[in-house]
């Protein structure tokens, strides 16, 4: 038996596979808590002579237990957004449709807007949907004294475009949208009639959504309310997979930041988090980098500002390739919609050379999803070492030896997106036979470079057992191999998922491990990962969860 400290344990867990993460301990068959900590790790028997009659003492009866699971790109919020709507998703015809309108008609104040979801099957929204599409004139029947917005999905969700959003009349005439209105942008189609009247649809050809931010920004967007509502929601969806810690690394907005807040300040997180503000320069003008960056350095800079649960630390950086739709977007602040980052954090490569400097010398931590900023973080790195800041570069593709060793020499940390880069693009990526699939998401070669790697699941769905199976099996959605020297084993993926993550946190000395004096974050899992059969490892549920020494599940 290891442990700390001679107190009466608050909870013992026996009789399990517990996987520890340390190498010394392998996994054991019993773990106790005092608090919030991990007290000591050990066999069945040696534990429970521990406890007393106050000490409450779970039989695992067999089940594997595994450090809670740390998602280095979550987007947890979103998980919860789509909840705050009505549905459509079981809409098989255009009348099933308007019977979901109407039915919000009957239960909703007269003049009061009527917003819902996306029309499709979530969570790609792949389906042809074009004959569920309504038009104004269809909306006007259940809905002629309600102003009604039909909700753009959020693009990468499905990775398609076009995809629509649609309008009712009054809709239309508060928006001030008429046989006149042109598209603020080529990315936007007015669907019109023969006779040039808009018939209510719009089309979207950005990924990222732009009419919410532009023609149709008189609807209401997320209120804080249901922003709060859609975490404490995301939170549990996310503990049911064995997530008890988020790393936010695409940035989020104030919006979202306040209401993480208020979710912890009324006690119901139920995962850690660590947040990357997204920040709208364009709020501050062209000015100064470093002028720009005063307002933040105090509360993002170093550790940032926060606790064990709750931390706001660094800030998103990106070129901004696309100014005048991200100015379009970033206009509607502070409303971001599904995005919950601002478009506006984006900046012209001449100001971001001077911005990635100031973060240096100010030890402010940057993180980006784009190959660009690589030779940026270079640039920032003959200023001051960035490599005790760790700037994170998520949503990396291809990487070849030489930028694997360029990151390796910043201490940059990687996050990745295998269900997107492996599961879901690998079909395509084999038949265009255009690119070496060992370079695609090379996890076995960072790994071997001593490249520090945090997976990320970016909501897409939520569970981060998805990833560890990529990266062990390399499969693509129809089954083919996708790059397999690349492969991992699945101890190396739970460790990615466990330690990996809790490094991106700077927090590997208090989380990723199951070991005395360490954080209580556990989970109590369906199936273990480390020996089920492949089939079944994207599936695994959590049992029971612990975050901070008591179950949230």
């Amino acid at each position: 038996m290891i442990s700390i400290g001679s107190s009466i344990p608050d909870l013992i867990l026996h009789s399990g596979h517990i996987h520890t993460g340390d190498s010394q301990t392998g996994t054991v068959g019993a773990l106790s808590i005092v608090g919030n900590r991990v007290q000591a790790v050990g066999q069945t028997a040696d534990l429970l002579r521990t406890a007393n009659q106050n000490t409450k003492i779970i039989d695992l009866k067999g089940s594997c237990v595994i450090p809670g699971l740390t998602d280095g790109h979550a987007h947890m919020d979103r998980e919860g957004l789509r909840h705050q709507l009505p549905s459509l998703q079981h809409a098989q015809s255009l009348a099933d449709v308007l019977d979901v309108i109407a039915d919000e008609v009957r239960h909703r104040v007269e003049g009061s807007w009527i917003l819902t979801q996306p029309i499709g099957q979530a969570p790609e929204f792949l389906t042809d949907v074009a004959h569920l599409i309504p038009t104004r004139y269809d909306l006007d029947r259940v809905s002629p004294k309600h102003p009604v917005f039909i909700r753009p999905i959020w693009g990468y969700w499905s990775n398609t475009v076009p995809f629509s959003c649609v309008a009712n009349s009054l809709a239309l005439e508060l928006a001030g949208v008429g046989p006149q209105t042109r598209s603020p942008t080529q990315d936007i189609v007015i669907d019109r009639d023969g006779s040039g009247q808009p018939t209510g649809i719009f089309w979207e050809k950005s990924l990222v959504p732009l009419v919410e931010h532009t023609l149709m920004r008189c609807a209401p967007g997320f209120s804080l309310a249901q922003r709060e509502q859609a975490l404490v929601y995301g939170m549990a969806q996310y503990n049911k997979v064995a997530t008890t810690c988020v790393f936010e690394g695409h940035g989020v907005a104030s919006e979202v930041i306040q209401a993480y807040k208020s979710v912890h300040e009324s006690g119901a997180s139920t995962v850690r988090a660590l947040l990357t503000f997204s920040p709208n320069w364009h709020l501050k003008g062209q000015g100064d980098a470093a002028l720009l960056l005063k307002d933040w350095t105090a509360w993002v800079g170093r550790r940032g500002m926060g606790d064990d649960v709750l931390r706001v630390q660094g800030l998103y950086a990106e070129i901004d390739l696309d100014p005048h739709n991200n100015q379009l977007r970033a206009s509607n602040h502070p409303c971001t919609g599904w995005a919950g980052f601002q478009a506006g954090c984006a900046l012209p490569l001449e100001l971001m050379k001077v911005l990635v400097q100031e973060a240096a010398r100010n030890s402010i931590r940057l993180c980006g999803i784009w190959p660009n900023l690589l030779e940026l973080f270079e640039y920032a790195n003959q200023t001051q070492s960035i490599a005790p800041m760790r700037w994170v570069l998520g949503h990396q593709r291809f990487l070849t030896h030489d930028q694997i060793a360029r990151i390796k020499d910043l201490g940059v940390v990687l996050t990745t997106h295998t269900n997107r880069h492996i599961y879901k693009d690998g079909d395509r990526m084999l038949s265009e036979g255009i690119h070496d699939l060992n370079d695609l998401v090379p996890l076995q070669s960072l790994l071997h470079n001593g490249v520090q790697v945090a997976f990320g699941s970016d909501n897409l769905p939520p569970s981060l057992f998805h990833p560890m199976w990529h990266a062990s099996a390399r499969k693509s959605r129809t089954g083919q191999r996708v790059g397999e020297s690349q492969a991992i084993d699945r101890s190396q993926a739970l460790k990615i998922a466990t330690e990996g993550g809790a490094y991106l946190c700077f927090d590997e000395c208090q989380r990723g491990r199951l070991v005395p004096g360490f954080l209580a974050d556990m989970a109590i899992l369906s199936a273990d990962p480390l020996v089920c059969n492949e089939e079944e490892l994207p599936q695994i549920q959590a049992t029971g969860v612990i975050v901070n020494g008591r179950f949230v599940l």
